[in-house]
């Protein structure tokens, strides 16, 4: 509960952390320079209290060293933050501690590999298109669609971080826009609901554990013009929202809440 791994500011600056496994390299850890260092786990909170914008961020990072929280474990993590104009950057540490920011105009990031990589890798994918092939003559056959959106035959259907790149690009991408900001955060949980792993696909035959209902253990998505964050648990599908601006954080102390009170879907 002490790290905040998504999350919104009153300024409607939004950032959340994602996996980056093989591919970050952070600084070593200096105590001469502690002053000016953040374990990587602590940036999301530290972006959010110190930065309304972007580019208040890029100038806010290149002051800071980011380091490991646990020098023995090798798993790095990269970074997507938003403003409520639309622009997101992808933030990423590599060379030994280096901060890369990404311009993502895409709209969406996964795991590994890096960002340039996954928006390259969306060239293999040039065929895809919104709607159904038409009906044409394949020699003496005459092919016929089996349903509707073949248009989008081909796209990957694992869970391996590039084909859910591939996969979410194209269907943000080919979204209705809504109305509302609320219609919008409906129809994201729509789109996300695409990319919940069961737990059984991560683990051996038979060692799926029958509490854990999903490996996805939580969702969200971010209002940064309204200051609304909605959610959405592996326990819980309800969505449920919290609004930032119906609270008074001048009086409010840090505190922290349980996702689910109760571990049981609502029926």
């Amino acid at each position: 509960k002490e790290f905040i791994v998504e999350g919104i500011n009153e300024a409607g600056l939004a950032a959340g952390l994602f996996y980056f496994a093989g591919y970050g390299q952070y600084a070593k850890f200096d105590s001469t320079l502690s002053a000016k260092t953040l374990a990587d786990l602590q940036v999301v909170p530290w972006l959010l209290t110190q930065c309304s914008t972007i580019d208040e961020v890029k100038v806010a990072i290149a002051q800071m060293r980011i380091v490991s929280l646990d020098p023995k474990v090798a798993s790095t993590v990269h970074w997507r933050i938003s403003q409520p104009d639309g622009r997101q950057v992808v933030l990423e540490i590599l060379d030994g501690g280096v901060p890369h920011f990404y311009e993502n105009e895409v709209g969406v990031i996964t795991n590994s590999p890096g960002f340039p990589w996954q928006v390259t890798n969306l060239n293999n994918y040039i065929n895809l298109q919104p709607g159904s092939t038409p009906e044409h003559p394949f020699g003496p056959l005459e092919m016929k669609n089996l349903g509707h959106g073949s248009g989008l035959l081909g796209l990957p259907g694992d869970f391996t971080p590039p084909s859910r790149f591939v996969r979410a690009a194209f269907f943000q991408l080919t979204a209705a826009q809504q109305p509302t900001a609320e219609e919008s955060a409906v129809q994201a949980f729509h789109l996300l609901n695409n990319f919940d792993i069961p737990a059984g696909t991560e683990l051996p035959w038979g060692q799926a554990p029958a509490d854990m209902p999903s490996a996805t253990q939580f969702t969200v998505a971010s209002d940064t013009h309204n200051r609304m964050l909605y959610y959405r648990t592996m326990y819980n599908s309800n969505i449920r929202c919290i609004n930032l601006k119906s609270i008074d954080f001048d009086k409010v102390k840090y505190h922290a809440h349980a996702l689910d009170n109760l571990k049981k879907q609502p029926i």
